[in-house]
């Protein structure tokens, strides 16, 4: 049932906003917001003509809507026309090109405004289209297709955020001021005249609306508002954000590892400022993929704003588009889109991260501003070879190994570029730690170094105070270790790793206590994260409480304990120490299983432990629990 005040109707729908906006105005803002005025009204008088409407004309954005989605084609081909023409007579670096999207699709009119996913699919579509294009959605094709005389590209099903079902979409192949686009224009002379009447006053009311809000991105469109009844958490006293994977819409589907690694990065930057709570990677990462609603994003990770985007990456060229949504108003705060070069992609990462601070009003602390936007690297091979050995690395031999191969090339690539250093480090210090190091005296020694040369080259990337918590850690340097993730978070307050390691890290020192508070830190900014709740469970049974060692354990990942074989030897040596040895032996047999090599001699987390009672208590359950001596 539709709610009282609020009509439904089937519309085409027009979305259009600028290519490089920001540049523009970055250029010359008084003159690309006459050139914008300018451009605007020659569109709405066009719309007005194919019996459109316009609806909203927020910025750069323009959204209008058609009873006829021949109109609409139509019109977005003649405008484009148009406007080349206008161009023709700017200087390259001026001229100012429209992106357009058309959808036939069923929205919610409430008194001007439209609403809804027809209006979202419009704008989705829009950002697939070129500068000076237009593309159209399958639902337009379908009514179009035979009507027009033009020719369409397929561009294949694409997944659009927050619609379940991916939408067919086609670029209309045709370029403006081409006589090919054959535009139908149905004028008639009694009309003529009273059409320059109404047309002339809509174009002063026209002018009016756009100065008073060109100077400020009103809301683009808007989003069904989540609930504060329904955040599974509360909100934060600051400005919570959530980062969700942004859309691989590249052809190849080998570039994931590249739009992982742009939110991730996003994520990374964001959680350098301490007024800004960021949920982490892990906890966004499990919307990926998924047709998704903001709301439920934003109710299900107890955040305010939601940050999502897409990617689309050829040889030279990519096209990142973002957007910034108030999760509890249900309105879009800012968009951009950047269509730039390859090399440009850490500028672009900046400008996102900026744009974020400043909308959020947040004000960062001078410490920060010098780490926010400090670059990593200069070397766009060398930091996408990073991103590819990220992904690749598990706790696994052949992993490993791969991982390995990546950071050596990192290093090769950029020997200035901390993350080579820090990545490989960490790869030495987990097989030792995980038991398939092939000399593992050796291996803890390359770890310490290559961790100390990382944060020598950059005191600024986080990895390089994981890797050397890690190298610490296997030489039983606890109170070092501790440190390295004191600076880690100084350095970052928002990100959710570093109190996880924090954590990991005091409970080998014997301070169970401690890294639950850590933990507790980390469950908030990763409330997803099954292996932070496993290290929870890890933290438990150092601080002698077993019953919520097993509780955790078993109620919150399980599955995830099987996999990972640490959490499933501590939840044996857990029912060992209450006494229940038959469903300790139970788990101890699976453990065994998986690693028959493993015996109280050869068990590498043993050693782990600083002190001698911790170390041999949990020695004594894992003996209780059936793990051999030798």
């Amino acid at each position: 049932m539709v709610p009282e005040g609020f009509n439904r109707k089937l519309t085409a729908i027009m979305s259009a906003d600028v290519k490089e906006y920001s540049r523009l105005m970055s250029q010359d803002e008084r003159g690309t917001i006459r050139t914008l005025t300018e451009y605007k009204e020659a569109m709405t008088i066009l719309i007005q003509e194919y019996k459109g409407r316009v609806v909203d004309t927020p910025g750069d954005n323009l959204l209008a809507d058609f009873g006829s989605v021949i109109n609409a084609v139509n019109c977005a081909v003649e405008i484009q026309r148009k406007l080349a023409e206008k161009n023709a007579d700017l200087p390259p670096a001026r001229k100012m090109e429209f992106r357009m999207g058309i959808n036939l699709g069923d929205v919610v009119e409430e008194e001007d405004l439209i609403y809804g996913d027809g209006v979202n699919i419009a704008a989705r579509i829009e950002s697939l289209a070129d500068g000076g294009g237009v593309c159209i959605s399958g639902t337009a094709y379908d009514q179009v297709v035979n009507k027009l005389g033009l020719e369409y590209e397929f561009l294949g099903e694409q997944e659009v955020k927050n619609i379940e079902r991916p939408v067919r979409i086609y670029r209309v192949l045709s370029s403006p001021g081409s006589v090919t686009h054959k535009v139908v224009k149905a004028k008639t002379t009694t009309a003529k005249n009273w059409r320059k009447v109404v047309l002339t006053l809509s174009v002063i009311l026209f002018i009016g609306a756009a100065v008073g809000t060109i100077w400020n991105l009103y809301f683009r469109f808007a989003v069904e508002p989540a609930s504060l009844e329904k955040m599974a958490y509360p909100l934060p006293e600051k400005p919570s954000i959530a980062v969700l994977p942004f859309t691989n819409m590249s052809a190849d589907k080998d570039q994931e590892y590249f739009a992982d690694g742009i939110t991730e990065d996003i994520i990374t930057a964001l959680s350098k400022v301490s007024g800004l709570f960021v949920i982490a990677r892990n906890s966004t990462f499990i919307y990926k993929g998924k047709a998704v609603k903001v709301r439920e994003v934003a109710e299900g990770l107890g955040v305010r704003y939601i940050i999502e985007g897409s990617v689309r990456r050829s040889e030279n060229r990519m096209r990142i588009n973002v957007q910034l949504i108030d999760a509890l108003k249900g309105n879009h705060i800012w968009a951009e889109r950047y269509d730039r070069e390859r090399k440009d992609l850490f500028a672009v990462q900046d400008d996102v991260t900026q744009r974020v601070v400043s909308e959020l009003a947040v004000t960062l602390k001078v410490s920060e501003q010098e780490r926010l936007f400090r670059r990593h690297t200069e070397n766009l091979a060398a930091y996408e070879t990073f991103l590819h050995a990220r992904r690749v690395l598990k706790p696994s031999d052949e992993a490993t190994l791969q991982a390995k191969k990546l950071f050596e090339r990192v290093i090769e690539l950029d020997p200035h570029f901390a993350g080579g250093y820090a990545g490989l480090s960490f790869v030495y210090a987990r097989a030792v730690r995980h038991g398939f190091s092939a000399s593992p005296e050796e291996d803890m020694e390359r770890s310490l170094k290559l961790a100390q040369r990382a944060v020598a080259t950059d005191e600024t990337f986080g990895w390089s105070y994981l890797a050397l918590g890690s190298a610490y850690l296997n030489k039983r340097e606890h109170d070092k270790a501790v440190a390295t993730m004191e600076e880690w978070i100084r350095i970052q307050p928002g990100f959710a790793d570093a109190y996880k390691f924090m954590g990991f890290f005091l409970h080998w020192a014997g301070r169970g206590d401690d890294a639950l508070d850590s933990y507790k830190i980390t469950m908030r900014l990763n409330p997803v994260d099954l292996e932070t709740r496993i290290m929870l469970g890890i933290a438990y049974f150092t601080a002698g409480r077993y019953e919520d060692a097993i509780a955790t354990i078993n109620k919150n990942c399980a599955e995830f304990a099987r996999k990972g074989y640490v959490g499933l030897f501590f939840l044996a040596a857990s029912y060992a120490a209450i006494g229940q040895l038959e469903k300790a032996r139970e788990v101890m047999k699976v453990c065994l299983e998986k690693h028959p090599s493993f015996t109280l001699s050869s068990y590498p987390h043993l050693r782990l432990y600083k002190r001698t009672k911790d170390r041999d208590r949990y020695a004594n359950f894992l003996r209780r629990a059936g793990m051999p001596e030798k």
